[in-house]
């Protein structure tokens, strides 16, 4: 058994000077779910993430719950989407 991918949901990366000329750009951009991480001398210090709403999922984007495509197992099991999973733990249509 194997995983194919490791790495965490990718991130936007923006310096602090940037981050404060262009803020209402990047708060839509977390508001359609991305995760903006905000940088001094190229060292991360804060992230801008999307609030959940009611009836979204209390999971962290990151989750490998949410992102089975990336975080694929070779093994029993097939190969399940996203969606058949969501709909075989959390009975989601």
């Amino acid at each position: 058994m194997y995983l194919a991918n490791l790495d965490p949901v990718p991130n936007f990366v923006v310096n602090i000077h940037a981050a404060k000329s262009s803020l209402s750009r990047l708060i839509k951009r977390a508001e359609k779910g991305e995760r903006i991480t905000i940088a001094r001398d190229g060292k991360p210090v804060a992230q801008l993430v999307p609030v959940a709403r009611d009836g979204d999922s209390a999971l962290s984007p990151d989750d490998p719950l949410l992102n089975l495509e990336t975080f694929a197992v070779a093994g029993p099991g097939g190969n399940l989407s996203n969606a058949e999973m969501d709909r075989l733990l959390y009975g989601r249509k």
